[in-house]
Parts: structure tokens; sequence; C-alpha cells
């Protein structure tokens, strides 16, 4: 029995990502990802501008005007959203944790996909795979997918990243969009993710936290990792401690900024603390210009 507590949580969701997709992203997601090639659509009369090379000579001798082949978007694609679900998810400074933004992330871009008639599938993983969904369409199924991000509980607290897209590169058959959703708070794993990017169009959402990058002066503070549960006590008043915080948690994240340049990833930066419509907006008007 799914507790009471989480249904509203997907209702929610649901009301204020459907909202978003209708109000905000109408247009934007179809605009963005582009279907698998063109099919034969119709057959129609040769109007004035039309490219000569669309004429169907066989229906036109037949009817001895000429008449045009019209082709149109092969429309269906395949969306995995890969959810990172270790413990460091569980953070956040202000009034949600990174994993609640993630989820309502996902459903936003789930709404969208099936809004277009694309199919929605799940991976949730940890250090190992710990839910799997294969992409289907529908509203009752988008829901499931939300249902199982905020109330699916993990076997383990900790990260690897590399064998989720692994996991993928073997699963998947047909070229599809993959949304990795992680904080990507862990090491090894550029070389997958490389390959997974050459396969298929994968866009990175990293999820982070202002506190989790900068230290606020408060004094003695005692530090837990969430994924491993150790702990170490720290003087957040030390100022050549903080600083030496700050810059390594910044050089880590431009590490993996320019990683991602380097192989012509999309990647997508969500601050837990603020809101997560206007990184969404710009990446959908930004990968629009691009394909224009």
């Amino acid at each position: 029995m799914i507790p009471k507590e989480i249904l509203r949580k997907v209702r929610y969701i649901e009301l204020h990502t459907r909202h978003l997709v209708n109000d905000v992203f109408s247009g934007e997601y179809h605009s963005v990802f582009k279907g698998q090639g063109m099919e034969f659509a119709e057959v129609r009369e040769y109007q004035y501008g039309d490219d000569i090379r669309t004429i169907d000579w066989n229906v036109t001798a037949r009817y001895h005007h000429p008449f045009v082949k019209v082709h149109e978007e092969e429309r269906e694609l395949n969306v995995m959203l890969a959810v990172d679900a270790s413990q460091s998810g569980a953070f956040g400074s202000k009034e949600k944790f990174k994993n609640e933004i993630a989820a309502e992330i996902c459903a936003l871009l789930a709404f969208s996909a099936i809004k277009n008639n694309d199919k929605v599938g799940l991976l949730i993983f940890t250090d190992q795979i710990e839910k799997y969904i294969p992409p289907r369409k529908g509203r009752s199924h988008v829901l499931r997918v939300i249902r199982e991000i905020l109330y699916f509980q993990p076997q383990s607290t900790r990260t690897n990243i590399a064998s989720g897209l692994e996991y993928l590169l073997k699963g998947l058959k047909r070229r599809s969009i993959v949304f990795v959703v992680s904080d990507f708070e862990d090491d090894d794993f550029m070389k997958p993710l490389r390959i997974l990017n050459q396969k298929h169009d994968v866009i990175a959402i990293q999820m982070f936290d202002k506190r989790e990058q900068e230290l606020p002066p408060v004094g003695l503070i005692k530090m837990r990792d969430a994924e491993t549960g150790e702990e170490i006590w720290v003087n957040t008043l030390d100022h050549n401690f903080t600083k030496l915080y700050s810059e390594y948690m910044a050089e880590r994240r431009q590490k993996f900024v320019k990683e991602a340049q380097n192989m012509n990833l999309d990647l997508i930066h969500i601050d837990a603390g603020e809101s997560y419509v206007e990184p969404l907006v710009k990446f959908f008007k930004m990968r629009e210009r691009r394909f224009r």
C-alpha cells in the first residue's frame, strides 16, 4: 500500500508539472527533440512552390495533373529517465531535497513526452541497478514512474554512475533520448557516458545545492558522508579550510563541465534552492537555436 503522503505528492507534481507543460513548455519539447526520420503521410495536388522532386508520377499520370507526396516526421521517440537514487540526493538547504526536485523535473519531462505521443521509461540506480521500467505511453504509466521516483526505497546508499550507464548501453536497442539525473559526485563514469552519448541523445541534469559548495561560518560542525556514513568534525570559522573546501568543490564541478563540453554533451545545472524552470527553458531555447 502506497502511503497517502506519497499519493498527495504525486498528485501535486502532476498538477504542477501539467501547468508548466501546457503554459511554459508548450511546443518547446516537440521542436527540440526530433523524430527518427520521415515517413510517407499522403498524396495531394501540386501547389505553387512545391518541390518538383516530390511529384508522384504514377498518380500524376492517372489524374492528368500533378500530385506530390507528403512526408511527415516519424514522431514517436523513446525517452529514458536515468535517476541517481544514492543517499547524496537526500539533501537540501531550503524547502526541498535534491531528489524531490529531481522527481518534479522527471515528471515535467515525462508529461511533455506523452503529450507528444512518445514513450517514457525509468532506470533507478545507486551503485547497483535498483529498478528498471521499460518505455511505454500513457498518463497512468507516467504516474507510475513518478511514484517510483518518490516512493522507491533503494537497497544501497552509494553511487556508481558507470554501472547505470553501462546497463543502458546494453539494454537500449533503439536510439533514445536519455536524461541522466544525478549530482555526478562520483568517479570513473566519463567513458561509458561518452559511449552512451555517441549512441543516444544524452542530456545530463546535474543536481546541486549551494550549501554543498560553500560552508556557512557557524563554528564547529559535524559533516557526514550520506553514502558511506563517515563523519568528521570541521571548524567552519577556519578560513583556510572553508576556502580549500570551496575551491575543491568548484574545481570538481568545473572539471565535469569541461569534460561534458569536450564530448558535446548537453548539461543542465539545477540548484535545488532555486526554480528549475529557468534553466530548463534556457536549455530548450539554446538547443532549438542549435538545430534550427
